[in-house]
């Protein structure tokens, strides 16, 4: 039986008969792949560097989902500040259509993790032990050597080390430290976390590779309703390349191409950038790279291949930036920011909740009514406080509480209950009134509503 071959390209990451086609890009000198050399350093460093950096004595960023806390350099955010969590992440979305409108696909190649660790990280190891491409095409037919199976266990340690870093930003730099030097017995969920981490990333830049960026992400096929003409993508000049030349050097009447294929073995994710924008280009420039060392040996201009807008490269002429729908997307962000400053702009040192207690709404005792409620407080600062409560603008009120003045941990939370006795010449059926709850210097006025008797 025969297997069924397909007349055209499905995936570039697959062969005719569909097979796994695996990419070797070819690696060109050129200034975009050292200006995204000094980027990739760099964000990696910020990777691994953000756990250890404090301010105002916390961590900068510490996720932990366990507490529901979120500590964003040194402002602490808990799972009931939904309004300002919704902002942030609307400001976020915003912020990436914008992005897109204005420089297209410029994250994915120069900021997106995945392209960062594997052409700055994890390629040049493989370079380091199995060679250029064509050594590495040549294993992949005969198989695995000594130098291979050195490199996968260079890329397990290194997805051991990444997977450490990444649990870092959930539990913190302090607990992970201590999680090392203690048996895994002691923290089996945090060991887990750190095996099936390092499992996914070492499946991930050791086999999986570009089909992370082809298959899996959904970024690439939004791009049709986040791109327009105008918006800056990596493209072939057709105008200036065709019709292509074949050989060292363009013939007369022919185009600047030489069909040298140069573009397409640099590729990340084996694409043909000549066949016009697809949804697996990254926009990372090594086609561009590639491109422009060849127009140097023939003696052509730099630039066939290159950071230009759709719109530019069919008219020839330069286009702007700026038009309705990215000035309409910065309105939208800097509003976002803006709400998001306002809003969140004056942290809150404390977290204060007032609930009913259990049983009867309220209860009697000779001509005093007898209200009993819950005080729940989450300390939001550096330091221990205490909080007391006291009944304003109700004349003849005052506060029972054995439990009370309530002394609160810093970064921690405490229930207390207590009693609010007033006349029952003040209290009749419900009465808002104003608890003032906190320290003298440090106070927040509650309104809460009382019950009494009809």
């Amino acid at each position: 039986m025969s297997v069924p071959v397909s007349p055209e390209r499905v995936l570039p990451t697959l062969n005719a008969d569909g097979t796994r086609n695996r990419i070797r890009p070819r690696l060109y000198d050129g200034r975009l792949v050292r200006a995204r050399r000094w980027v990739a350093w760099a964000l990696m460093a910020l990777f691994i560097g953000l756990p250890l950096l404090r301010v105002g004595g916390k961590p900068a960023i510490l996720l932990d989902v366990v507490k529901r806390e979120f500590v964003l350099f040194g402002r602490t955010f808990l799972a009931t500040d939904g309004v300002l969590l919704m902002l942030l992440m609307l400001s976020i979305f915003v912020a990436v259509v914008l992005t897109t409108a204005l420089v297209g696909r410029a994250w994915c190649g120069w900021a997106c993790p995945q392209t960062i660790y594997m052409e700055f990280l994890f390629r040049p190891i493989e370079r380091l032990f199995e060679g250029p491409r064509e050594a590495q095409l040549r294993l992949d037919k005969t198989g695995a050597n000594f130098r291979r199976v050195a490199k996968n266990v260079v890329y397990l340690l290194l997805a051991f080390a990444l997977a450490n870093v990444f649990l870092a930003y959930f539990v913190g730099t302090d607990a992970l430290r201590r999680w090392m030097l203690e048996a895994p017995s002691q923290h089996l969920g945090g060991f887990t976390v750190v095996i099936v981490t390092t499992a996914l990333i070492f499946f991930d830049f050791a086999y999986f590779r570009e089909q992370m960026c082809t298959v899996v992400c959904p970024y690439a096929r939004l791009q049709s309703v986040l791109l327009d003409p105008k918006s800056l993508l990596v493209g072939y000049d057709a105008k200036r390349g065709e019709p292509r030349s074949k050989g060292k050097a363009t013939q007369p009447g022919h185009g600047d191409c030489i069909d040298c294929q140069a573009c397409v073995v640099a590729c990340p994710t084996g694409i043909d950038i000549r066949q016009g924008l697809q949804l697996e280009c990254i926009a990372c420039g090594q086609c561009a790279d590639a491109c422009d060392s060849i127009m140097d040996r023939i003696h052509k201009p730099q630039g066939l291949i290159r950071y230009a807008s759709q719109a530019a490269l069919e008219t020839g002429k330069q286009t702007s930036a700026l038009r309705p729908r990215v000035a309409i997307y910065a309105l939208v962000l800097v509003g976002l920011l803006a709400t998001l400053l306002l809003v969140g702009g004056k942290p809150s040192t404390s977290e204060i909740t007032l609930l009913r207690g259990l049983g009867a709404p309220f209860s009697e005792s000779g001509d005093q009514v007898i209200n009993q409620l819950r005080l729940k407080v989450h300390n939001r600062t550096n330091n221990a406080r205490s909080f007391g409560v006291i009944v304003l603008g109700v004349p003849g009120a005052r506060v029972v509480a054995p439990e009370l003045p309530l002394l609160v941990a810093p970064g921690q939370q405490a229930v207390a209950s207590f009693f609010v006795v007033a006349p029952r010449s003040e209290l009749h059926g419900s009465r808002r009134v104003q608890l003032r709850i906190g320290e003298a210097h440090d106070s927040q006025l509650i309104t809460y509503t009382l019950l009494g008797p009809e």
